[in-house]
């Protein structure tokens, strides 16, 4: 047979589902196609070929002696080109991962523990972007994103939630009385410039600040906090390190503001075994962080 007179893949791909499957209807549905659509298939390759490949069986059909005979011959060349991908896929230099944070949780909280994961996977590259707010996967050409789940979602995302977003002051030991006295800078951020206002709101009897002062972003208000420029209203996935370690202080703990980080990819996308490794390890790490955050708290 000549190239030429070969038939389509995509009628040998119909057919050979429903000889499997032994049902059109049920071949449509794995193939996502129409049952129309499945039955002209293997129509068109019946006449192509010039024989009767299935006959009708109740409400199912059966293959005849030739089209079991080409059902045997397109499974076995089915399950060769799958292997033989799945091998290329193995074997190929793997594509990167391109992970999207935020831009103050990648600082103090996601590249301080990113080394732990690339000793564990040497052989998995990971680039890191950064970034805020709203996704467009294809734009930015991101494959997996850690965000704050502030925003509306895509109902084509799968996401995982990593772990709550709390909120509460921290500063350095030396400057713990000032704080209690009111004597204080209050540190924000740019990204969330109410924070502070909607944080005493609730805190009522918490001292007041004499003044307050918004840098552009939370690591760069740590940072401040860090050089005991005042008290900084942080998220604890950001200090969290700070305080476990003893250079800042949080007196009064830190509170769940009703949002939740997230980890976000597209559901259309393709899981590698490095992807599925890297979002594996991201929420090991975030129930690590989260459970020493609830002790901190306790």
């Amino acid at each position: 047979m000549k190239r030429s007179d070969l038939p389509s893949l995509d009628d040998l791909r119909a057919f050979q589902t429903v000889a499997r499957l032994g049902s059109v209807r049920a071949a449509a549905a794995e193939l996502a196609l129409t049952h129309g659509a499945v039955s002209r298939r293997v129509s068109k390759l019946s006449a192509d070929l010039g024989l009767r490949l299935l006959e009708a069986d109740g409400r199912g059909v059966r293959l005849t002696s030739d089209g079991a005979k080409l059902a045997e011959a397109t499974g076995k060349a089915f399950h060769l080109i799958t292997d033989a991908l799945a091998e290329i896929r193995s074997s190929s230099t793997p594509i990167p991962i391109i992970l999207s944070c935020e831009r103050s949780l990648a600082m103090r909280w996601l590249i301080p523990r990113l080394s732990g994961f690339q000793d564990r996977y040497p052989d998995v590259e990971v680039h890191l972007s950064t970034g805020g707010g709203g996704l467009d996967f294809a734009r930015d050409r991101v494959t997996l994103a850690i965000r704050r789940l502030d925003f509306p979602v895509d109902p084509e995302w799968t996401i995982i939630r990593l772990m709550p977003e709390r909120v509460g002051p921290v500063m350095l030991p030396s400057l713990r009385k000032r704080f209690e006295s009111g004597d204080y800078v209050a540190l924000g951020s740019r990204t969330r410039p109410d924070a502070w206002e909607a944080w005493l709101d609730v805190h009522m009897d918490a001292p007041r600040p004499r003044t307050t002062r918004l840098l552009d972003h939370h690591f760069l208000m740590t940072e401040a906090a860090l050089g005991g420029l005042g008290v900084a209203l942080a998220p604890q996935a950001i200090a969290t390190d700070d305080v476990a370690n003893g250079r800042l202080e949080a007196p009064l703990g830190f509170d769940r503001d009703g949002t939740d980080y997230g980890l976000i990819h597209p559901k259309s996308i393709i899981v590698s075994t490095g992807l599925s490794a890297l979002r594996d390890w991201l929420t090991a790490e975030s129930e690590t962080s989260f459970k020493r955050q609830v002790l901190e708290n306790s």
